[in-house]
């Protein structure tokens, strides 16, 4: 061939977009539990979103692109009297379950928070079922919601056990723009061509930089940015399902491809096949609204609160031992400017668990970060790494998130140090860690909803075969405020 003339003969789907489609369309669900975790994940997620709700900075982001659009069998937001097309309902809901940082947590080589796909599934399926029944059709059910659930959890959590996408720069939101792309485009109709047209779209794609989550520019686009993905998705399905084309390599096309563009010339590795791993071992946010690599952190610093907060003069330092990614991502020093850079520095609310012996929403306000004693507190903290806590943290079979926290005083005397290795939400914590999920939920709901309508809502929620039968728009339905 002339070296100057290049070949034009399409190739086949690149590996990672067929495998990803064929999981979407053919796999089966085999073990009932999952859909157990799903329908606690579903309570959960919906309930970070009604909490957030009382934020004024999270309310601004949502209703219609223009105010008054009236949508025919449009999808509903829960917690709000919102019926929009899709695409903004899942930025909606993408943002209201993201804003307070505690929804569940996927954490390996990326991390992220597979619940975020949420924000695009409920849209999809609230108005395809709206939809369906509008052309005299079955609306689709919660089980189908649930099912799509468990596998966008495993789409974003496999692809993150080996891939880092962090370490390129990009954040990792892409995972959600992913897994959501497969999963709705499905939702909406889409065949195993259509999978694998509609995720080389979302590959494509602009990828949303890290800048946003990292010191000197941490601020609230982290909040919507899992709601932008989603929504992103559904919008690239929606094109794909029109007919558009699809891009073949546009992971392996030399110079153009995102591989070389983007990824420094790696392709995609995956540690498992697509299957039920993620949803069984995803990790719950319970006891804080906090960075999944600070939970046990705070955990060791709420227990250490009694000791503590009556000799705070007399400390003379604070020793912090975390693992590697918790020292990349979350600690930091210095003037802290805002509520999203607050809830990503591991000093702070290791401080706030020691000065207010808990840690809530509240804490990252700027009435609360007025107080003096938590940058008195931060200034005496060391941080250091113990390599087990950072082995262990990618182990496959532990998969921890340890910390530990030990405090000097100026007399010579320390507390002992308290090593917390796995939060309540972990899988190894799983029966101790469910009640409490479960009593979040109801609290949470009860500050969106009368109490007599929360009670409904909460004891939908806890009967797996009613919800599990339940159209998706009648659930819909029962969360409009």
């Amino acid at each position: 061939m002339n070296a100057n003339v290049e070949s034009n003969i399409k190739p086949d789907y690149d590996r990672p977009i067929k495998d990803i489609a064929l999981y979407v369309t053919d796999y089966v669900i085999e073990n009932d539990h999952l859909y157990d975790t799903a329908r606690y994940c579903l309570m959960d997620t919906l309930g970070c979103g009604f909490l957030a709700l009382k934020y004024p900075e999270c309310a601004k982001h949502l209703g219609p692109i223009v105010p008054g659009t009236i949508v025919p069998n449009g999808a509903r937001v829960p917690g709000t009297q919102f019926v929009m097309d899709p695409i903004k309902a899942a930025f909606d809901i993408g943002c209201i379950i993201r804003w307070l940082d505690f929804n569940d947590t996927w954490l390996a080589a990326e991390w992220g928070h597979p619940s975020d796909n949420m924000g695009g599934i409920l849209a999809v399926a609230d108005y395809v079922s709206r939809q369906r029944i509008a052309n005299g059709y079955n609306p689709l059910s919660m089980k189908d919601v649930l099912t799509a659930m468990i596998k966008a959890h495993e789409i974003q959590g496999v692809l993150a056990l080996d891939n880092s996408f962090n370490r390129v720069g990009l954040d990792h939101v892409i995972l959600v723009k992913i897994a959501s792309t497969a999963v709705v485009t499905q939702m909406l109709g889409g065949t195993y061509e259509d999978i694998m047209d509609a995720l080389s779209q979302a590959l494509v794609d602009g990828q949303s930089l890290r800048t946003y989550r990292h010191t000197p520019n941490a601020g609230s686009r982290k909040s919507w940015a899992a709601g932008d993905a989603t929504s992103r998705a559904v919008r690239l399905a929606m094109i794909t399902m029109s007919g558009e084309m699809g891009y073949p390599s546009v992971l392996s096309a030399k110079t153009w491809g995102f591989y070389e563009v983007l990824f420094t010339s790696k392709a995609f590795t995956l540690q498992r096949p697509y299957g039920e791993y993620v949803m069984d071992n995803v990790l719950f946010k319970i006891s804080f609204p906090a960075e999944f690599h600070a939970q046990t952190a705070v955990e060791c610093a709420v227990k250490l609160h009694t000791q503590a907060i009556n000799r705070l003069v007399d400390i003379e330092r604070i020793e912090l031992t975390t693992h590697e990614s918790a020292i990349r991502i979350i600690s930091k020093q210095g003037v802290l400017h805002n509520p999203a850079d607050r809830d990503h520095c591991l000093q702070y609310m290791v401080a706030i668990g020691l000065l207010f012996g808990e840690l809530n929403a509240d804490h990252y306000e700027d009435d609360v970060a007025s107080d003096k004693r938590i940058d008195t507190l931060r200034e005496k903290m060391r941080v250091t790494e113990d390599k087990r806590y950072s082995q262990e943290y990618l182990d496959p079979n532990k998969r921890s998130i340890a910390n530990a926290v030990q405090i000097f005083f100026n007399d010579g005397s320390s507390t002992e140090k308290v090593e917390v290795e796995y939060p309540l939400g972990h899988k190894f914590r799983r029966d101790e860690g469910i009640p409490s999920l479960q009593a979040k939920f109801a609290r949470n709901v009860k500050t969106r909803f009368p109490n007599k309508h929360a009670m409904t809502i909460v004891s939908l929620c806890n009967n797996k075969a009613k919800l599990e039968k339940l159209a998706v728009n009648e659930f819909m339905d029962l969360l409009v405020i």
